[in-house]
Order: structure tokens, then sequence, then C-alpha cells
């Protein structure tokens, strides 16, 4: 059996994740970063998009976050997210909306436009629907 880490994977609103993982992979400000057992300390900015985890029974999970911070200390590796979701609940024709949006509003800008906020909208929406396709190819792999 693989040696594994506590995790813990936490938005505003709730505790999405619990429970002993064999690796965690997300994406930091530095690019993507796998953590398993025995990982050196560390805090990092996450960027938004998915967290993809190996669970000690060796099952695949997917999950979308939408930033935030992660921190491994010896035996635990957190994920403190503003949202986190399964993959399975971003909806996607939401996500598609809200990127179509967002695309509109940096097209059209007016007087009062906030540039950083349709920007941002539009990351997220992205980030979700990259979300969406890493779980599908993953799930074709089978």
């Amino acid at each position: 059996m693989a040696m594994t880490i506590h995790c813990d994977i936490v938005s505003a609103e709730e505790s999405i994740y619990s429970g002993l993982v064999e690796t965690l992979v997300a994406t930091g400000d530095m690019g993507e970063l796998g953590i398993t057992y025995g990982h050196a300390p560390l805090l990092t900015a996450l960027r938004p998009g998915p967290v993809r985890i190996v669970t000690q029974k060796g099952e695949e999970a997917v999950y979308y976050v939408s930033g935030g911070f992660l921190e491994v200390q010896p035996g635990v590796v957190s994920i403190l997210a503003d949202t986190a979701l399964r993959a399975d609940d971003v909806d996607e024709a939401a996500a598609e909306s809200a990127r179509r949006e967002a695309e509109h509003a940096l097209a059209n800008q007016t007087g009062d436009f906030d540039y950083g906020r349709a920007s941002a909208q539009l990351a997220e929406a992205a980030a979700q629907l990259a979300t969406l396709r890493k779980m599908r190819n993953r799930a074709g792999r089978g």
C-alpha cells in the first residue's frame, strides 16, 4: 500500500474533502505541482482550476477551486479556497455563458467598464471549463 498524507479541501462555505490521499495535483503561482507523502513544507497561492487527488483506495477525484492557498505541513496538506466544488457540480452551461459574457464585455468596453472584474470572470469561467475537460479526458482513459 502506498504512503498517504491527510488532505483537507475547504471553501468559504463548507468542507469539500477530508481524507487520506496518495497524491494531490494543483496549479500554484509557479505552475503545476504534485504533493505526495514526505513533501517539504510549502505555502503557495493557487490559480483557478482543477485539483486532482488520488485517494488511499486508488480512486481519482477532481475538484474545481477558484484560487486560494495550498499549505503542506508534515502529514497534512490543506487547500483553502474562496470557492471549491466537486467537478461533477460545475455547471458547464453556466460556465460557458459566463465566459461568453465576459468576452463580450471585454470586446465592448463602456465608460464605467471594470476591466479587472471582467478579466477575472473570464479567467474563472475558463478554469471551470478546463476542469470539466480534464475530468472528461481522465474518464475517457478508463
